[in-house]
């Protein structure tokens, strides 16, 4: 299998263009000496502009990831079934309404930290599982992408691409942090806006391309089969609410130089990610028409394209439909959009780790500087992760899919919970978690491998699960964080169950009410011991006997200074 050295060599210009960008803006992240600041590595100072937040922001969600998986998926199903990117978009107008404001003025540094403070650490360590399968998967799928491209246009072992971007990310992201992330954000955007639309007019020209306007509904548009209306809903609902509990997104909210900015960059970003999409669907939607017989295709591949190379879609229009120079422009957009969107999930998931993992419930007083070299491990393990499973799974769209499943199920009734119904705690935090995850896994994920333990009502043995299991999931784990919650606090502060049964101590015996209660003790036994009257020490002369402790306790009993030790006696 020959290389193409050309396309190779631009390859490489456009990783090396995102590797400078990246080491030049880290030049900001203050991580060494006296300096180094953990914080500021996790956020860029809080200092994040509306311009270069505006683009970050859009690119957290407009990866290859995105743009692969749209055109799959206008291919596999029609425009009806390409709900990611709206989906998305929807969960960031919803995430800047009603989320960006009461994270961003909290001052909270990472997503989990309200969790932490609310539930506790071992809680909000428990919390860090979905929220890091979730930042892996999404990781693996833009790797994944990327493979797929450079293997149809470089003829390149998807492997190596793969392990080769994935330790570029790293490089870059170890060295300046979000700094380095956000700048790098800006790169891609614009390498996959001008990429992609200088591609479209000539695949539209290819003499094997069709009028994608000519029965549109049956080529690339289609219709809802009724059957899957519920996984359709299903399927929204996951993308619209599941899109919001990401730390790779309240890491640019948190990062925003305001509160006014934090809402304004999840309003343009939700606006830029339909923009950002219509590339993908016009390569979907040219794919469908073109009689692929006519094309090079045809000498080595498939016709019609397999459903298990429709993954292939994008580059396959670029490399076939396309002059070959500006089949290595869009191959460029692809390769820079993994590479900064991969970034931003792997110091996500890092930050997290190091943060409220690590310091938070292993090492409380652990300098910054052992922080930030927690981090820098956490970088590299989670990078492999994210290659291991780029590698190992087929379908970019389904991977990108399951990003939002576990975080809608397990983690969005959590922050809602958190945020909004501030006398929730952690025995229903834990009741919701364990109950949440076991009916969604009990539903089965054919992608994963996961067996189904429940068929749920209109379970069909062809088409599997077909009510919206995910969501009910989703209400079984915020109807238990309110009932549990709710029990839980009647028991306790009924007296129903014994203080020292609050073995989480959030509800009565908690350290504050400890402290009260210890305070309060205090000064009641301080009003019944007897003093010398001179100095206000304790007298050993002074004794009570058994029989005055009923009296002595009783709640009209008045310590005077001029009582009478012999009273006592």
């Amino acid at each position: 299998m020959a290389i193409h050295i050309p396309g190779l060599i631009a390859i490489i210009v456009f990783y090396l263009l995102i590797l400078l960008v990246g080491l030049w803006a880290g030049r900001k992240a203050k991580q060494t000496g006296t300096d180094a600041n953990s914080e500021n590595v996790m956020l860029a100072g809080r200092n994040i502009g509306l311009l270069v937040g505006v683009f970050t922001m859009t690119a957290t969600w407009v990866g290859g990831g995105f743009i692969n998986g749209t055109a799959e998926y206008i291919v596999r199903d029609g425009l009806i079934w390409c709900q990611a990117p709206f989906g998305y978009a929807v969960s960031l107008l919803i995430g800047g309404y009603f989320f960006a404001n009461k994270m961003r003025s909290q001052g909270y540094v990472t997503m989990l930290d309200p969790f932490s403070q609310k539930y506790g650490e071992r809680m909000g360590g428990l919390l860090y599982i979905p929220a890091l399968l979730g930042e892996v998967f999404w990781s693996a799928a833009i790797l994944a992408a990327l493979g797929a491209t450079l293997s149809v246009i470089l003829e390149l072992d998807p492997k190596i691409s793969i392990i080769v971007s994935a330790c570029i990310a790293v490089f870059y992201t170890l060295f300046g942090g979000l700094y380095s992330v956000a700048y790098t954000d800006v790169v891609q955007l614009i390498c996959i806006f001008v990429g992609l639309w200088v591609s479209i007019p000539f695949a539209f020209t290819h003499e094997a391309v069709g009028d994608i306007t000519v029965n549109a509904t049956v080529n690339w548009v289609k219709t809802i089969d009724p059957v899957y209306s519920g996984v359709y809903i299903d399927s929204y609902l996951l993308l619209m609410f599941g899109g919001i509990p990401w730390q790779v997104y309240f890491q640019r909210v948190l990062s925003a130089s305001t509160v006014r900015n934090a809402q304004i960059l999840s309003y343009v970003a939700a606006f830029g990610c339909i923009v950002m999409s219509i590339p993908s669907i016009l390569i979907g939607a040219i794919a469908s028409v073109t009689d692929w017989n006519q094309t090079e295709y045809a000498h080595i591949g498939t016709v019609p394209i397999p459903s298990e190379d429709l993954n292939l879609v994008l580059p396959l229009v670029l490399q076939y439909l396309t002059p070959q120079a500006v089949a290595f422009i869009g191959l460029g957009a692809v390769s820079a959009a993994v590479m900064s969107s991969a970034d931003s999930s792997i110091l996500s998931a890092s930050a997290m780790f190091a943060r409220n993992v690590y310091k938070l419930i292993f090492r409380q007083n652990a300098s910054e500087r052992e922080i930030l070299w927690v981090m820098r491990v956490s970088i590299f393990g989670v990078g492999i992760l994210a290659t291991v499973m780029g590698i190992t799974v087929d379908s970019i769209y389904t991977l990108w899919f399951l990003c939002s499943d576990l975080v809608y199920v397990v983690l969005f009734p959590q922050l809602l919970c958190v945020i909004y119904l501030r006398w929730t705690n952690t025995y229903g935090s834990l009741a919701g978690y364990i109950l949440g995850l076991f009916f969604r896994l009990a539903g089965g994920e054919e992608a994963l491998n996961i067996p189904i333990l429940i068929k749920y009502p209109f379970y069909d043995e062809t088409h599997g699960q077909l009510f919206p299991f995910k969501t009910l999931g989703m209400l079984i784990t915020l109807t238990s964080i309110v009932a549990f919650s709710y029990l839980t606090k009647y028991l306790f502060e009924h007296a129903i169950l014994h203080r020292k049964l609050d073995i989480f101590m959030c509800v009565v015996n908690t350290p504050d009410e400890n402290i009260a209660l210890r305070d309060t003790e205090q000064s009641e036994m301080s009003a019944i011991t007897p003093t010398d009257e001179k100095n206000g020490k304790i007298n050993p002369a002074l004794k009570f006997s058994s029989d005055d402790l009923p009296i002595l306790q009783g709640k009209d009993f008045a310590y005077e200074k001029n009582l009478s030790p012999d009273m006592y006696k």
